[in-house]
């Protein structure tokens, strides 16, 4: 082992950080889904290398926060990435660079210690003559706010094209140093944190565009049967903001937390490496993005 340290992956919301962070890492660390925000805590993937480790740090994204969870979450990234030896910028190859990259480039450009690389995500969406035009484009991005990127990598974390480059771009950067975790681990989100990822990912599919950001989920308990068949236990609550919202999220009939139950409990097990029963419910707890204690409570 050659070189080790902490890359974390910032950006905008929905520039496909997580996804590029599960493709990076080689197996599922971090939730993803098409609604914004999907990201509210940081994620550690660790990418094992026979010259490196590398240990990303992937992050929600950074925007115009709304809430008191949205101004705490943008926080959690700045503590972040002042605490690491890379910043890697996600900027999605199907949009142009905006305000909000410009507003986070202006935020990196006091990181001149840190190195910065930015990764041009996405690139299967874009035809190929595009790409040169792209790549000039995240370089004005960073010139504009007085810095330059150590390096631009164009990557798809769907196609896997670019993923080797990046990985040896990433750990390039990185200083000298030995093993900071075992090796074979992947993570060190903490179990319970997981599992309530993985049942929030499941709550988010097909919801309305409203509901996606009122959703917390707490797992009361993970417990091991001690008698008959091996099976784990899992108590969780998924928390709403409003009555008309804990009636979505159930469903005519309890049908749609059912259908939730039933796709949390598949990534459960997988996760988990062994059969579980889910008991799965819905609270109410009102305004709980804007509540102090609220928040405090559900881990923000």
């Amino acid at each position: 082992m050659k070189r080790s340290g902490f890359v974390a992956i910032v950006g905008r919301p929905n520039t496909g950080k997580s996804t590029l962070t599960n493709a990076l890492v080689g197996t599922k660390v971090a939730i993803t889904s098409s609604k914004p925000q999907t990201t509210r805590h940081t994620i550690r993937g660790i990418v094992n290398t026979e010259e490196s480790q590398i240990i990303l740090v992937d992050t929600p994204g950074i925007h115009r926060p709304r809430t008191l969870l949205g101004e705490r979450l943008n926080e959690l990234v700045r503590a972040a990435y002042a605490d690491v030896e890379v910043i890697a910028m996600c900027l999605p190859a199907d949009e142009e660079c905006g305000t909000g990259d410009q507003f986070i480039c202006h935020e990196l450009s006091a990181s001149y210690k840190t190195k910065r690389i930015a990764l041009l995500t996405k690139i299967d969406t874009i035809p190929k003559a595009e790409l040169p035009g792209k790549l000039i484009e995240v370089s004005e991005l960073a010139k504009k706010s007085g810095f330059e990127w150590d390096e631009i990598v164009p990557v798809s974390a769907l196609t896997g094209e670019q993923l080797a480059v990046v990985i040896n771009v990433l750990s390039g950067a990185l200083p000298e140093g030995g093993m900071l975790y075992l090796d074979g681990e992947v993570t060190d989100e903490p179990q319970d944190i997981m599992v309530a990822e993985l049942i929030r990912e499941a709550a988010l599919e097909g919801v309305r565009d409203e509901l996606p950001h009122s959703i917390a989920v707490m797992v009361e308990e993970i417990v091991p049967r001690t008698s008959g068949k091996k099976i784990t236990d899992v108590r969780a609550f998924i928390y709403v903001e409003r009555p008309s919202q804990k009636s979505i999220v159930i469903g005519t009939g309890g049908a749609r937390l059912k259908d939730v139950g039933t796709r949390a409990r598949k990534a459960i097990e997988a996760y988990l490496g062994t059969p579980i029963f889910l008991d799965l419910h819905v609270k109410v707890a009102k305004e709980w993005q804007s509540d102090p204690k609220a928040l405090n409570r559900l881990g923000w």
